[in-house]
């Protein structure tokens, strides 16, 4: 799996990576997508309950990046790792279904996002290893690619497996822990790491100073992605605009399905004209085309002109985080890729909960349109970052 594909130029271990994002996520959405309602209407739980669930969830798998990813570049091997980490998510998939109380959900989402932090960052190593400098771009945007269509085939499935099972919400967990085991299956056959030259690297430091160690090119690009992620919030606040709008809660999923439609359609072309272009160049556009976006949400005064300002989210998104992968992979040393990738998801999740805190605090206080107008001006200001040397 390591041999090239004619068409693409990417190896088939690239394809298969993608795939098992692709496979996973489909599994993930089928039961998240469904899981406050299932946590409200069969186990009671309160909102603040699912907050806090959500909440110690995700803080658990930004956590576990740095230290995976610093951990794969110590052993010198990045998919034991990344089998653990899906391993773990998948094995988490049966705990739903038969979960019978608030705290089993607590459990199982904890496991599951540990898993998430677990293989995160040595997986996007490895697809920096696996590939090619000259198609770097196109690598990571085809992962995009292929993770974002599970973002919004999940959801679809769990819609159409509800109608069909008649509201059965644990029939529909059952079924999402098959594409989990699939992930699980094509990871372990069909990708084979690449051997690493030299030994494994020298432990770096998990503080700040292992950032700071990492070079100036590197700190130029998490600035920059840091930036890029103080432009844009939680999506939650897209569906919050189609409801004060006037969306009934029943298509809100739409907003999503939308969304990741048009990130779908763009992340593997933009990651491929980024092999040709400076990657600068587009993440340029990704702005402007997010600052069109909010400036569209903002004023947006009925529901079709409100899914052309998703689609242009989704676009923006589509341009912009692949080519932040691989830019990474761009500057940082190979023998820390692994923390390099760990402190870059770090960071940015971080900030988009930032972002979103701060967005919130906007929308209850102004309105949703100086939300939006806020995220514009982030996003011009975010501009002036790319014009720093070393960014390209």
């Amino acid at each position: 799996m390591s041999e090239p594909t004619a068409r693409t130029g990417l190896p088939n271990a690239v394809w298969a990576l993608g795939l098992v994002s692709l496979f996973m996520d489909v599994s993930s959405e089928m039961i998240h997508s469904l899981l406050p309602v299932f946590m409200v209407s069969v186990l009671g739980a309160s909102a603040v309950t699912i907050g806090a669930i959500e909440g110690i969830a995700e803080a658990t798998a930004s956590m576990a990046k740095v230290f995976s990813g610093a951990l794969s570049d110590r052993m010198g091997k990045r998919k034991p790792l990344a089998l653990l980490g899906y391993g773990m998510a998948a094995l988490t998939k049966p705990m739903f279904p038969l979960a019978g109380s608030a705290s089993a959900i607590l459990l199982a989402r904890f496991v599951d996002r540990i898993g998430k932090g677990i293989r995160g960052a040595p997986r996007d190593a490895l697809i920096a290893d696996l590939t090619p400098a000259a198609v770097r771009g196109a690598a990571f945007g085809l992962r995009q690619t292929l993770d974002t269509v599970g973002a919004f085939v999940g959801p679809g499935l769990a819609l159409l497996l509800m109608v069909l099972f008649a509201g059965d919400f644990r029939a529909v967990f059952w079924v999402a822990v098959v594409p989990a085991l699939l992930a699980v299956a094509l990871l372990a056959l069909f990708v084979r790491e690449p051997p690493r030259a030299g030994a494994a690297s020298p432990p770096l430091a998990l503080g700040l100073r292992g950032a700071w160690a990492l070079g100036r090119d590197y700190q130029r690009v998490l600035w920059v992605g840091g930036l890029f992620t103080l432009a844009r919030f939680s999506e939650a606040f897209l569906v919050l605009r189609g409801q004060s709008l006037g969306l009934a809660d029943a298509y809100a999923p739409l907003i999503l399905v939308a969304l990741n439609l048009a990130f779908s359609l763009t992340a593997y072309p933009a990651g491929r004209l980024s092999d040709r272009v400076a990657r600068v160049r587009i993440l340029r556009v990704a702005l402007v085309v997010l600052v069109l976006a909010d400036a569209v949400l903002a004023w947006a005064p009925n529901l079709p002109t409100l899914f052309a300002g998703i689609a242009l989210w989704g676009l923006h998104l589509g341009l912009s985080q692949g080519l932040l992968s691989a830019m990474i992979a761009d500057v940082a040393p190979a023998e820390h890729r692994g923390a390099a990738f760990g402190w870059f998801h770090l960071l940015t999740g971080v900030l988009l909960l930032v972002a979103s805190t701060l967005a919130g605090v906007l929308w209850s206080q102004a309105g949703p349109a100086a939300t939006f107008i806020a995220g514009a001006v982030f996003a011009a200001a975010a501009t002036l970052s790319l014009h720093r040397p070393g960014v390209r």
